[in-house]
């Protein structure tokens, strides 16, 4: 795949540079999300968001090109670039189209992802949240839907897709989307395995809590005693406990289908919370098997401990 070409800033345009160097990585990937207001623009934002795209919202599109200018130079850690634009600019929207026409002039290529709904459906949403349309100013919410349809009309014909979420559940629309930027495949669940102590609290953001008080505490054996879970001595100790291994065992397999569901239902972030006495031993090494496991099963895991060093 060829570079782009440097994107050469017109004037009125802010610049970051007139000019910036091709890159040395890949072409980089730009999503444009407009539509109608009410037909889910923030939750397509959300979605891209949570597979790992940055997402700026509400920006004007004067400011389109340098910020493209600025991922694409050299260096630049961004990717996934998706800007949100839509008649909250206001005048600035007019300036969509010739920010489009720029950097296609400049060689960078990019999507226009399209949301709509039906005019009735949008009223209904716009009266259940209570508030008013962006455009309808004194007059009815049709009003303000009419106006920006014509706003909207030669930015619609030059998307790339278009998504009606007329009859669709948010759910549905997340699916949509990732079908669009992702192929339909879905990212992979994000599991957090907190190993903590009681005597601390219980994480509030945890999803699940396991106890396994029920193990021998190696805090009584004398040379366990300044170890933690993550020391081989202390692990060895505790997975060789009787129910341990079976514990460990029956609890992921349990897993499975909870984890499955919550990526069905859009959850994309998952705190299982492991728990003894003191957060230091038993927790950091029954944790630290479960999140092996997990990690063998596919899963995307990080591993923490939240009170090793309180003692």
């Amino acid at each position: 795949m060829s570079e782009p070409s440097p994107i050469t800033v017109p004037a009125g345009i802010p610049a970051i540079e007139a000019a910036t160097p091709a890159p040395d990585r890949s072409d980089p990937e730009v999503l444009i999300i407009t539509g109608m207001s009410g037909a889910g623009r923030s939750r397509a934002a959300g979605v891209l968001e949570d597979l790992d795209w940055f997402v700026v919202d509400n920006l004007p599109p004067l400011m389109i090109v340098p910020l493209v200018d600025l991922m694409t130079r050299a260096g630049s850690s961004v990717e996934r670039l998706a800007v949100v634009v839509d008649v909250r600019g206001r005048e600035y929207f007019s300036e969509l189209a010739v920010a489009l026409d720029h950097l296609q002039a400049g060689g960078m290529s990019y999507r226009i992802l399209f949301l709509d709904a039906s005019d009735e459906v949008l009223v209904r949403r716009f009266e259940s949240v209570r508030r008013p349309h962006p455009l309808q100013g004194d007059g009815r919410i049709l009003d303000g839907i009419g106006i920006e349809r014509r706003v909207l009309a030669s930015i619609a014909e030059r998307a790339d897709v278009v998504i009606d979420t007329s009859d669709l559940s948010v759910h549905d629309l997340a699916k949509e989307v990732r079908d669009v930027v992702a192929g339909g495949s879905p990212d992979a669940l994000r599991v957090n395995v907190l190993a903590f102590g009681f005597k601390y609290g219980i994480p509030l953001d945890a999803d699940h809590v396991a106890d396994v008080r029920f193990l021998a505490n190696p805090y009584w054996i004398s040379e366990l005693r300044h170890l933690t879970g993550r020391d081989e001595a202390v692990r060895r100790y505790v997975l060789d406990r009787p129910g341990a291994l079976e514990f460990v065992d029956r609890y992921v397999a349990a897993l499975e289908p909870v984890l499955a569901g919550y990526l069905a239902e859009e959850k994309r972030y998952v705190t299982i919370a492991v728990g003894c006495t003191g957060g230091k031993h038993r927790s950091v090494a029954i944790a630290g098997e479960i999140a092996d496991r997990l990690r063998a099963g596919g899963q995307q895991v990080t591993l923490t401990a939240r009170d090793l060093g309180k003692e």
